[in-house]
């Protein structure tokens, strides 16, 4: 069960959105719904951590892949698993696409998808614009420097 997706473009390098995805601890500073989050280790593929979205409960989350194009971070919740899919495509000239998806799996996604849906429906357009902000004035700031 797909619970939200979405998509924009950018140019801010690729390697500058990974780098703001793996401050865990920023987070909160751009994603509206997260109070704070903790790595157990450095950004890497299958390491584990612990984030407390506003509101809610903290839960234990893997960084389940890890790739030049992919991040997919995965929270086990009782009875289902929460997938956040992030993926960098480059499109042209410079720019690449970013991409969000959020899916919802296992036999409780109808119990979480209520409790969860709507918020995360909410927060995914909101916080990749504010992730793109954020990547592109840290951009701006590193070509002034240069």
């Amino acid at each position: 069960m797909i619970l939200a997706e979405a998509s924009a473009e950018t140019v801010a390098a690729p390697a500058t959105l990974f780098a703001i995805w793996g401050e865990m601890e920023s987070w909160p500073e751009w994603n509206a719904d997260t109070a704070w989050v903790r790595l157990d280790g450095p950004f890497a593929q299958g390491v584990t951590g612990k984030l407390k979205p506003k509101g809610g409960p903290a839960v234990r989350f893997e960084v389940a892949k890890l790739t030049a194009t992919e991040f997919d971070d995965v929270s086990r919740l009782l009875g289902a698993r929460l997938t956040f899919a992030h993926t960098v495509t480059p499109v042209a000239d410079g720019r690449v696409s970013v991409g969000v998806r959020v899916e919802l799996t296992g036999p409780l996604r109808p119990l979480w998808n209520l409790i969860l849906g709507t918020d995360i429906a909410k927060s995914v357009r909101p916080d990749l614009a504010a992730l793109i902000a954020r990547a592109e004035a840290r951009d701006a700031a590193t070509a002034g420097r240069a």
